[in-house]
C-alpha cells in the first residue's frame, strides 16, 4: 500500500505532561492512557474524543513523580489540555496532570519540556501532629506517612 503525500496526512502535536501522585502510587502508561480516553469520552463525547485522539506516546513515573508524551491532532490542542486538566484520579489514586508544554516533534517535546523533574525525595523522619512520622521530602513538597496513608505538607507544616 501507498504512503498518503504529506500535504494529506494527519498533523500531531504533542503535549509534555508532568505527573505528580501520591509516593505509594502504581501508575503505568496503559492505566493513564485508558484513563485519558474515558475523560476525552466525559468531557467532549464520543465524537470529540475521535477528532482529539489522544494517545500516550511515552511514560515514566516514580516516587510520586513523572512525565508523559500525549500525541494530539493539530488543532485540538485546547481541548486536549482540558481533557488532561480534568483527570484527577487515575485507578482510585489522586493525581495531578499539567500540560508543561507543546511542540510539533516528540524530540523537541522531550528537549524543550521533559526531565525537569525535581532532585529524588528523600525518606526521613518529621516532627508531624506531635509525633515523628516517616515522610518523603521534596524540594516543594512533604509527603508525610499517617495511618489512614499519606498526608500532603509544605516544609512550613513540620
Amino acid at each position: 500500500m501507498k504512503h498518503l503525500p504529506k500535504h494529506l496526512r494527519p498533523r500531531w502535536r504533542y503535549l509534555a505532561v508532568g505527573i505528580e501522585s501520591w509516593p505509594e502510587a502504581d501508575l503505568d502508561r496503559g492505566t493513564v492512557q485508558r484513563h485519558l480516553w474515558y475523560g476525552a469520552q466525559n468531557l467532549v463525547g464520543d465524537v470529540g474524543s475521535a477528532a482529539i485522539d489522544l494517545q500516550v506516546m511515552s511514560f515514566s513515573h516514580r516516587d510520586g513523580y513523572g512525565e508523559a508524551i500525549v500525541r494530539t491532532r493539530r488543532g485540538e490542542t485546547d481541548r486536549a489540555r482540558a481533557v488532561i486538566a480534568s483527570v484527577g484520579r487515575i485507578d482510585g489514586e489522586d493525581v495531578a496532570l499539567r500540560v508543561r508544554g507543546i511542540s510539533g516533534t516528540v524530540r523537541a517535546c522531550e528537549e524543550k519540556y521533559m526531565g525537569r523533574r525535581p532532585e529524588g525525595p528523600e525518606q526521613r523522619d518529621v516532627a508531624f501532629r506531635g509525633a515523628d512520622r516517616p515522610a518523603h521530602v521534596g524540594e516543594q513538597r512533604v509527603d508525610v506517612a499517617t495511618d489512614g496513608g499519606f498526608a500532603g505538607a509544605t516544609t512550613l507544616d513540620i
